[in-house]
């Protein structure tokens, strides 16, 4: 069974687009989602009205990539599981943390490690 990624009753109590806006290292993440079958976590600080285009913090995707960014999670929601080379079909790949809670971005580990190496 594929888990919704983000649920309408989650997705309204993150803020709006540019609500944050400013607050860099301080936004909240309200959401963290992750590849279960390789690498990558998107954090969503805020989302567009109709619950799809997020902005937030993506570390892990490549060496060096980690950034602050828009993503669809309908996208990501669309992406496909591979094992060893191999598309499973019907494997989602990007899951939900569902024991995250709302997080300042300076208070999550992954996220000070990746900023401080780039002099934040």
């Amino acid at each position: 069974m594929k888990q919704e990624l983000l649920p309408k009753s989650l997705a309204e109590k993150i803020p709006a687009l540019y609500e944050q806006d400013g607050k860099g290292i301080q936004s909240v993440a309200h959401v963290k989602l992750f590849h279960a079958y390789g690498g990558g976590t998107w954090l969503i600080c805020e989302i567009d009205s109709d619950h799809d285009l997020c902005f937030g913090y993506v570390f892990g995707l490549v060496p060096g990539g980690d950034e602050f960014g828009y993503f669809s999670v309908s996208e990501l929601a669309g992406l496909c599981a591979h094992i060893n080379g191999q598309k499973i079909e019907g494997l989602q790949a990007i899951e939900r943390d569902i024991h995250f809670k709302p997080t300042p971005l300076c208070d999550i580990p992954e996220v000070k490690k990746s900023l401080e190496a780039r002099g934040w």
